[in-house]
């Protein structure tokens, strides 16, 4: 059964066939502990916070953390298990949020992703919410629209049924932890060097990241990390993804970046995205090592 509608998921996604092949090898066994999981209602060593358990997937820009998510949700509801899927990008705050902190706190939180970025506040509601939904209860989902580099429409936003059994959170630094307050002093690139010059844009980021994130990461019960080769790999399946959105969308979309803009963009992750690439793999329950064919070359669970 899995492997059928794996096949049908790749071909709707337009994704190589190894892709199929990756899947089967290395995410069935990943079902097999989510069901033990779901099962348990806990995991060895960890508080269990909420009713049900929360898997979270990790991974630098283009890694493959939403395709991942997608069709982990799709296998689980085929056998009947209630699913929440739910990305850090669905909770950016708006463009208007957003330009107050760039004129209150620092002119680098105009732009949307690093920890400071996102309205947490929702993110721990949404959270609480999904966990109490009751069988015909609905839940309207946040969603953020990238062409448009604001919060989705009303009109379009996704809703979910419970009650839910699992809830998936992927992102691209869920379950990390932050620097080191001495890591911050020297900058890292470009951006860090000429616009935070005085290291403000950084500390605030690690702050937020030490406090108001990990209060909402202490909920994971099972954490996937996408390792990527390096962070140049990151920042070409990024500039792919910036391609795929123009692609989709219509022409001249505010939210579109040309190659100077997504090259100054990039700078913002760099930083907490090259941590991730050194700490993720001793942290994270499951680790899956990419290639720079998105190809899965290994795949590591901590027997923790």
């Amino acid at each position: 059964m899995y492997q059928q509608l794996i096949n049908n998921f790749v071909s709707n996604e337009l994704l190589p066939g190894n892709y199929a092949e990756d899947a089967l090898k290395f995410f069935l066994p990943l079902l097999k502990n989510i069901e033990k999981l779901l099962k348990q209602k806990k995991l060895e060593s960890r508080n269990f916070v909420f009713d049900f358990p929360m898997l979270g997937i990790q991974g630098g820009q283009g890694t493959g953390k939403s395709t991942m998510a997608t069709l982990l949700t799709l296998l689980l509801r085929s056998k009947g298990i209630r699913v929440a899927q739910l990305s850090l990008d669905d909770f950016y705050l708006s463009k208007t949020d957003r330009l107050d902190l760039a004129k209150n706190v620092h002119p680098l939180l105009s732009s949307r992703g690093v920890p400071g970025t996102h309205n947490t506040q929702l993110m721990g509601e949404t959270l609480d919410r999904l966990q109490h939904l009751r069988v015909g209860e609905n839940l309207v989902l946040p969603s953020f629209d990238k062409s448009q580099d604001d919060l989705t429409e009303q009109a379009f936003l996704p809703e979910v049924e419970g009650p839910i059994d699992l809830i998936i959170l992927e992102g691209w630094f869920v379950g990390l932890c932050p620097e080191s307050e001495s890591a911050l002093h020297s900058p890292i690139n470009d951006l860090e060097a000429n616009e935070d010059s005085d290291c403000n844009w950084r500390i605030y980021v690690n702050q937020k990241l030490a406090t108001e994130y990990q209060e909402l990461f202490q909920h994971i019960s099972l954490l996937v990390t996408l390792q990527a080769p390096d962070f140049k790999q990151i920042i070409h399946w990024r500039t792919l993804q910036e391609n795929k959105l123009k692609a989709r969308s219509a022409e001249n979309i505010d939210g579109i970046m040309d190659l100077r803009e997504l090259k100054r963009f990039v700078q913002h992750f760099e930083r907490l995205t090259r941590h991730g690439l050194a700490t993720m793999p001793s942290t994270a329950d499951i680790t899956y090592q990419l290639d720079s064919n998105h190809r899965i070359i290994a795949g590591s669970i901590d027997p923790s």
